[in-house]
C-alpha cells in the first residue's frame, strides 16, 4: 500500500489533491480511498488530506501516520508543524517552493535521503501560468506521480477531466503537464 499526506491550508486544493490521486488509482483499475483532515474550517487555515492506493481493497480508515510520501502545498507550515512526522526512511518528499531544501532550511532533515526522493517544484507558479489561480494541487499531484510513478499521468489526466469543465480541464491538463515534465527532468539529472 502506499500512502501519502497532503499539507496545506485551507483554498489550496488539499482536499481536491487527495480525491484526484484517489480517482486517478480507479482509473488504473486499483484501490483508493481519499479523506480529509480539518483543524480549522477556515480559509487560510491548516488542512491535511490523505490518500492511500493499492492492488487490494483498503480496511484502514485512521488517518495516514506513517506516509510514503509527504506533499507540503504550502512552505509557510514548513517549521510550524512536523509535517514529516512518521515518513518512512525511504519516502519521498514534495514541496511547493522556489527555493531548495538549503534555502528552506531543510539541510538536515533531508541528509542521507536518497536524492531523486526529494523535490521542490514552483507549483503555484505554475498553476497561476497555466490555470491563473494559486492553488498548486494539480502540479504537484503530477510532480509526485513523476517521482514515485504510485499513479500514472494518463490516469492522472483522466481524473483531471472528469473533475473539471473543459476549458478548466484543459489548462488544469497543461499544468499538470508541464510539473510532469520538470520532476521528470530532474530525476533524469541526478541519475545522469
Amino acid at each position: 500500500m502506499f500512502q501519502v499526506r497532503i499539507h496545506g491550508r485551507g483554498g489550496q486544493g488539499v482536499v481536491s489533491g487527495a480525491e484526484l490521486m484517489s480517482v486517478a488509482a480507479f482509473h488504473e483499475g486499483r484501490h483508493a480511498q481519499a479523506f480529509p483532515s480539518f483543524g480549522s474550517e477556515r480559509m487560510g487555515a491548516p488542512v491535511m488530506a490523505f490518500c492511500r492506493v493499492d492492488d487490494k481493497p483498503i480496511r484502514l480508515r485512521e488517518p495516514v501516520l506513517d506516509p510514503n510520501a509527504v506533499i507540503v502545498q504550502d512552505p509557510s507550515l514548513l517549521h510550524h508543524i512536523d509535517v514529516f512526522a512518521g515518513l518512512r526512511s525511504r519516502g519521498f518528499i514534495l514541496v511547493n517552493s522556489t527555493r531548495d531544501f538549503a534555502e528552506l532550511g531543510l539541510t538536515r532533515l533531508i541528509h542521507g535521503m536518497q536524492q531523486y526522493h526529494v523535490r521542490t517544484l514552483a507549483a503555484t507558479e505554475i498553476a497561476l501560468k497555466h490555470v491563473g489561480r494559486a492553488v498548486p494541487n494539480v502540479p504537484l499531484l503530477a510532480g509526485l506521480a513523476a517521482m514515485t510513478r504510485v499513479v500514472g499521468i494518463e490516469a492522472l489526466a483522466a481524473a483531471i477531466r472528469a473533475k473539471f469543465p473543459d476549458a478548466l480541464a484543459e489548462r488544469n491538463l497543461r499544468a499538470a503537464m508541464e510539473a510532469y515534465d520538470i520532476v521528470l527532468a530532474q530525476a533524469e539529472d541526478v541519475h545522469a
